[in-house]
């Protein structure tokens, strides 16, 4: 990213809250030009819990749109991951 002129951040840590109440932290692998979340992995098979994870750091962050990267099966695997719709 820094070769190409990408903005990132790296390891951006958030305090979460429960009812007010702070609980613990949550750490995400990048942020790129402040819009998008990319979360790394290196497993074997990406799987549910692996999205769910994604899914909530969107939520924690509250942005829109991700990309889960799995660089552990034997061809490279990603996921774009977006942000629930709530209904009204």
């Amino acid at each position: 990213m820094n070769k190409q002129g990408i903005e990132y951040s790296r390891e951006h840590e958030m305090e979460i809250f429960y009812k007010e109440e702070n609980i613990g932290t949550r750490r995400v692998d990048f942020f790129v030009e402040g819009k998008i979340m990319l979360e790394l992995k290196s497993v074997i098979q990406i799987e549910d819990v692996h999205l769910a994870q994604a899914i909530n750091y969107l939520e924690a962050y509250n942005m829109q749109i991700g990309l889960l990267i799995n660089f552990g099966s034997k061809s490279l695997q990603f996921k774009r991951v977006m942000k629930p719709m709530r209904k009204s």
